[in-house]
């Protein structure tokens, strides 16, 4: 019954066992052109607003102090721009809102307020597709609803009845993949040009956003794959009672349209409606993270767009999960390193929690551990609910959020749904149960499990991090009165990182190549003074006039040398920060 669009020139593109069509030919080359003219119109204010954040008159000068009312001006502009480009962009910032790692927290707040709120397709557009794909309408629905009861930038739901089934239809917005499939073309071209001008610490962040918004995005657009990810979720929780997982209807459904069992359910997120229930919602949040956890951590499967209007109850509590276009896969190894992320929790051991990032390349091992430390122990307190008055939160939190995006975290693409689940959720769970307690719960599910295993994997880990603590107890002292012993002896080394934060080094070898033009110069000059070649002379002497106001310049209000031997994310920098010294 599943036909291929004629309409559209594709092409398929294998990823693992999975086959995703993609619209290719002239008609997407030459929309990418015009895309890549558009778009880039639209970035150059941007573009060099942040190239005078470097240097004031872009090619020289100094820095720009950039305050966060300038910074939330212009994440609004962003965010407007964003909307105006269409689809594939307004994907892009919410990927953004949810990655302090790539961004400051002025804007990752701002792009939080993206969402999806596009008029719907007229059905005028949207019944070709179906009946391209399925058929008429009339012969293959009992009944069909052509009001839509959600809708995207990417598709639209709708309501019929199949078999004397209430069901679901999703349909791809007509032509959407010839869109972002030229905007995909243009971030592509665009990826290296952002990494080369961002700062350092960027690079690897923007470069890993732009591979998983091309996979993310090229998914949803495939509902053929959707399918197979929901009936694998499905089949994970099939002897779980209390999640339910609406099952796919493979003979109405193709890569364009998917067809599922239709499921009733109250939002999550109405804490009113909930309550008439008779639902016990710190019981909803605990169950929610249960089932997020071994999604994660147990299946490598999981659904990642945890957003209230996915998520629903039902009359007996029942948790329902709605739209699986966005999901993760995670290999044994990483699940490994979560598992261990994990079991620290349990234990209460942030130095595992650390070595854990470290281990998934989330968290740059030159980073300093005491800071990193830190924050760990705040946001673990967070997590368990606590009262945070004794801790200046507001101002070491939105301090963290600020440089993270330059220093030390970087999220590999594998965690990045799960970034985003944990980001998305914690609302969530925040909405039902503002005192919900994260640790408790994690704690409590790894213990479960670890003993109901019997001697599984996870009590075997919990075992070995109790007999690490307990032989960590009995060997500090020795190892402390040693480094002590070091210390009298002065055989104690000492590696420092040079840091070059304001461009010491750099300022320095211009300096030297200016100096060495001007002496240059100046010996021409008396050459070409000697042998009385005038215009020669008026020339080269113009250019050494230049060489040598540029060496003035080089010279004006610089504030010291700009070396440190400590790295840039540390206490002492976010005091110095925060006490707003200089």
């Amino acid at each position: 019954m599943a036909r291929t669009d004629a309409v559209e020139e594709t092409d398929d593109q294998r990823t693992g066992s999975e086959t995703v069509r993609r619209p290719t030919g002239l008609g997407v080359r030459l929309r990418a052109l015009w895309r890549a003219v558009v778009i880039s119109w639209q970035f150059v204010p941007f573009a060099i607003t942040l190239l005078r954040d470097r240097r004031r008159f872009l090619l020289f000068g100094r820095s720009r102090d950039v305050t966060s009312a300038q910074q939330s001006r212009r994440a609004r502009a962003l965010k407007a721009t964003f909307v105006d480009l269409g689809p594939a962009f307004v994907k892009i910032g919410q990927m953004l809102s949810t990655r302090p790692d790539a961004l400051p927290a002025a804007y990752v707040d701002v792009l939080a307020e993206l969402q999806d709120q596009v008029p719907p397709a007229p059905w005028t557009d949207i019944e070709p597709v179906i009946e391209r794909e399925l058929g008429p309408i009339d012969s293959v629905f009992e009944t069909f609803d052509t009001d839509p009861i959600s809708g995207a930038s990417l598709g639209q739901v709708y309501v019929g009845e199949v078999d004397g089934d209430r069901v679901a239809v999703k349909v791809l917005r007509p032509n959407v993949r010839r869109r972002v499939e030229s905007d995909l073309r243009v971030v592509a071209t665009l990826t290296p040009v952002l990494r080369w001008a961002s700062p350092p610490g960027q690079a690897f962040t923007l470069g890993n956003l732009a591979e998983e918004f091309t996979v993310t995005i090229r998914e949803e657009m495939d509902y053929a794959h959707e399918a197979r990810r929901l009936d694998t979720v499905r089949e994970n929780f099939a002897d779980v009672d209390d999640v339910c997982i609406p099952d796919s209807l493979p003979e109405y459904s193709t890569d364009r349209v998917l067809t599922m069992r239709y499921v009733e359910g109250t939002k999550i997120d109405d804490v009113a409606a909930i309550d008439e229930l008779g639902v016990d919602r710190e019981r909803i949040v605990t169950r929610l993270t249960e089932i997020y956890i071994k999604m994660i951590v147990e299946d490598g499967v999981f659904h990642a767009d945890p957003h209230p209007g996915n998520l629903a109850v039902q009359d007996d509590g029942t948790i329902v999960f709605y739209d699986f276009g966005m999901t993760g896969r995670l290999g044994p190894e990483t699940r490994s390193h979560l598992v261990d992320f994990y079991v620290a929790i349990a234990t209460d051991d942030i130095d595992q929690v650390i070595d854990s990032f470290v281990a998934m390349e989330a968290l740059d091992p030159t980073a300093d551990r005491q800071m990193v430390r830190e924050l760990f122990e705040i946001a673990f307190e967070q997590f368990r609910g606590a009262d945070l008055d004794e801790f200046d939160v507001e101002g070491i939190i939105s301090e963290f959020e600020g440089a993270m995006y330059e220093f030390p975290m970087r999220i590999p693409q594998d965690l990045a749904h799960v970034v985003r689940v944990t980001t998305v959720l914690d609302g969530v769970t925040r909405t039902l149960a503002p005192e919900f307690d994260f640790i408790e719960v994690v704690t409590d599910y790894v213990l479960e499990r670890g003993m109901a295993s019997g001697g599984g994997e996870i009590r075997e880990r919990v075992t070995d991090q109790l007999r690490a603590s307990a032989r960590a107890t009995v060997a500090v002292p020795p190892r402390l009165d040693d480094a002590l012993e070091k210390v009298e002896r002065g055989d104690l080394p000492l590696s420092a990182v040079i840091e070059d934060d304001r461009g010491a080094f750099r300022r320095m070898a211009r300096r030297l190549v200016y100096g060495l033009c001007v002496s240059v110069g100046l010996l021409a000059i008396a050459g070409l003074y000697a042998m009385g070649a005038l215009r020669v002379l008026a020339a080269v002497s113009g250019l050494t006039a230049l060489f040598a106001l540029a060496l003035v310049w080089s010279f004006r209000g610089r504030r010291g040398p700009g070396l440190g031997a400590s790295p840039q994310f540390i206490r002492q920098e976010m005091r110095r920060r925060q006490s707003g010294e200089e």
